[in-house]
């Protein structure tokens, strides 16, 4: 189908968008990869009068190390995510979640950004942000306000972000050196949304668990922070006794939606099944 009518805008700086969103208020949509706005435009399942591009504003792309923290600006492209040489020392888990986003074509485009502000538990990076305790940093009229992934994640297409607001930049705390990573993520083709997946964090300790960061992706109607899980396994051996029973942890949280992925019961026991393997994924990649 063919969109309803718009009228295209294409700011240069942050403020003029935030301007933009001021001036149009509920009639205005933000155009970030497209990727999850486009197609709904296309289906007339969103219309709105005014579509503003954040393409053009150089503010809001880059990755730069500041203090302990990595920076991600919203509209780093997930292109820009894999082959980022500082991601790729300090950020892995990152990296690893990027490559299973979608295809390459989708890569190019498609923004950080885009897929948090979307509220989409089917994406990938909002579990990955989870787990990695990232910060985000959204500008509005009133200024810039600061909110932990933990608090950002309220429902099915439901954030944090009020009306007016720009997510702007993403801050990640580096994890120690030696921590373990991994992101699996079960999908039925290339470029389709999991069925379950989970991102982990772990650091190991006299071959006992340290710390352990899990979520998950496309379970609920937010990405879940696996918290007893994590909380059972510190002091634990990561053997077959503690994966199982940190799996059936991480299931006990879930409460996905049957689809033509698979039922409740089986994206379920997926997502006991992609904790497992992501923690013996990440005992392989920790530093003792």
């Amino acid at each position: 189908m063919i969109p309803s009518p718009f009228e295209y805008h294409a700011p240069t700086s942050l403020p003029d968008a935030i301007a933009l969103l001021g001036r149009y208020g509920d009639e205005a949509k933000l155009l970030a990869g497209g990727h999850s706005l486009l197609p709904m435009m296309k289906l007339r399942f969103a219309q709105p009068a005014h579509l503003i591009d954040l393409g053009r504003i150089p503010d809001l792309r880059g990755i730069a190390e500041v203090g302990n923290e990595i920076h991600i600006g919203a509209m780093t492209t997930e292109n820009q995510l894999i082959w980022s040489p500082l991601l790729a020392e300090k950020l892995p888990l990152l990296v690893e979640g990027a490559r299973a986003i979608a295809d390459p074509q989708v890569r190019y485009r498609g923004t950080i950004g885009g897929d948090i502000s979307h509220g989409d538990p089917g994406n990938d990076h909002p579990a990955l942000m989870l787990a990695l305790d990232a910060t985000f940093a959204l500008r509005g009229p009133k200024g810039e306000r600061t909110v932990k992934a933990a608090d950002f994640f309220f429902g099915l297409y439901a954030t944090a972000l009020e009306p007016g607001e720009v997510l702007t930049r993403i801050q990640v705390p580096v994890p120690p050196a030696g921590t373990g990573y991994a992101y699996e993520k079960l999908k039925r083709k290339i470029g389709d949304f999991a069925t379950a997946a989970s991102a982990v964090l772990l650091r190991i300790q006299g071959g006992k668990v340290a710390s352990a960061s899990i979520a998950l992706t496309n379970v609920g109607p937010t990405p879940l922070r696996a918290s007893a899980a994590e909380d059972f396994l510190v002091g634990q051996p990561l053997d077959e006794a503690s994966l199982a029973e940190a799996g059936r942890l991480a299931m006990d949280i879930c409460d996905p939606v049957a689809d033509q992925r698979g039922d409740a019961d089986y994206k379920r026991a997926m997502a006991g099944e992609m904790t497992r393997r992501a923690l013996l994924k990440a005992q392989s990649r920790a530093a003792a």
